[in-house]
């Protein structure tokens, strides 16, 4: 059965929802005993103020950790819907789902994007190997690996995250050198860029379809329209 990344997915368990909910309760509770407590800062018998007292700065304290744990369950709820909708999307385990998001979104770059290089270049599979040697998921060739990591040899790009992580990078320097231009960094992972700058230079326009292929039909991100 087709699956499409805009259906419906899996929903956060009531377990995760009920901890959520729990700490924005305490997170409130605190506030408000800590508003209450607030008011004109104590003067001392000279008529010199003071801080606050010890007891505000406690409960300021517990109010920030509640709310930084509330955030921290909302970027695990997002992260492992995210997981789920591009497993089910692309169909492919969730292990691999997961090294292709995080290890795209460490490299700055929108995890829809990694996928569909990741589909392109090797279809999911760490063991892919170009007529040129390019190796793994990303279809990384060594020379332009050791730019980045010069102790890889081959037997590393086969290795999921090192591959990912390398060739994700490569692709963010491109966007970057190309001005957020994703179309130029994509012909120029894929053709090279000193082909794509003398193509440019010479007023010639460099497509040969790479772009349109990795750009088409990319799912979205959870949560965008």
């Amino acid at each position: 059965m087709r699956h499409s990344f805009d259906d419906d997915g899996p929903r956060p368990t009531p377990n995760l929802w009920l901890r959520g909910a729990g700490i924005l309760v305490a997170a409130l509770v605190v506030s408000g005993i800590a508003g209450s407590l607030r008011g004109p800062e104590a003067v001392v018998a000279s008529g010199v103020s003071v801080g606050p007292m010890p007891e505000i700065q406690g409960l300021e304290h517990r109010l920030n950790a509640a709310q930084s744990a509330l955030e921290v369950e909302r970027t695990k709820n997002t992260r492992a819907e995210a997981i789920s909708r591009f497993s089910t999307a692309y169909q492919i385990p969730a292990d691999l789902t997961a090294a292709i998001y995080d290890n795209a979104l460490n490299a700055g770059i929108d995890p829809a994007l990694g996928f569909q290089l990741v589909k392109v270049e090797s279809g999911f599979r760490a063991n892919a190997r170009s007529s040129a040697g390019a190796l793994g998921y990303t279809q990384l060739q060594l020379p332009t690996a050791r730019t980045y990591e010069p102790w890889v040899g081959e037997s590393d790009l086969v290795d999921p995250n090192t591959n990912l992580r390398i060739g994700f990078r490569f692709l963010r320097e491109l966007i970057g050198r190309y001005h957020g231009d994703v179309r130029l960094a994509l012909l120029a992972y894929n053709r090279g860029p000193s082909r794509i700058n003398e193509a440019l230079a010479y007023g010639d326009d460099p497509d040969n379809g790479y772009s349109r292929a990795v750009l088409h039909h990319r799912p979205k991100m959870p949560g965008k329209k």
